[in-house]
């Protein structure tokens, strides 16, 4: 299956934006914007076998009890560490799901890293930043069986509202809400 996403698509989910936060994240909230007044994020987690489907925001509010359950959900699964995860890093999400129009949750590989775990997993990668933005809850790896990594990154990267890294070879994106910027495309 191929998803192109027109100029005149991208922008027609923009028109209705009408946002009173950080100019980086107004695509991302242009996107979810065009859901109506609700935000829904749906992923699952292969590692522990957990699942979250949720609106965290709604009628311009988010809802602290459902960033409570993103927060656990997108623990550092290997110490049980939980942070408060940023929810623009769910935005971007819940905007490149929304714009490859599917029903089907991420699976999240990695979401928030305790500084131990990011230590571990860069001891056995180049591809883990010393600094990643995992260990401050602002990043997020996510997987779709029905979605390209080329189709998540170029959705991704259409938002304009954090980093995205295409990683084909390990059939993932990573997304966050850091400074604009995209590698591996």
């Amino acid at each position: 299956m191929t998803i192109q996403f027109s100029r005149r698509g991208i922008l027609g989910v923009f028109a209705a934006t009408t946002v009173a936060a950080a100019p980086v994240m107004a695509n991302a909230f242009g996107v979810l914007r065009g859901a109506g007044d609700y935000r829904r994020v749906r992923m699952y987690s292969g590692r522990t076998g957990e699942s979250i489907d949720t609106v965290y925001w709604v009628e311009g509010k988010y809802i602290r009890d459902a960033l409570n359950e993103i927060n656990i959900f997108m623990r550092d699964w290997r110490t049980g560490e939980v942070i408060g995860v940023d929810p623009r890093t769910v935005d971007v999400a819940a905007a490149s799901h929304r714009l490859l129009q599917t029903n089907e949750p991420y699976m999240m590989l990695s979401g928030y890293r305790s500084p131990k775990t990011n230590a571990m997993l860069r001891s056995r990668s180049s591809g883990v930043a010393r600094n990643s933005l995992h260990m401050k809850g602002k990043a997020a790896d996510l997987r779709l069986k029905s979605r390209s990594v080329a189709q998540m990154y170029k959705a991704a990267a259409s938002c304009q509202a954090g980093g995205v890294g295409k990683y084909s070879s390990s059939n993932f994106v990573h997304m966050d809400c850091g400074p604009v910027r995209h590698w591996g495309g």
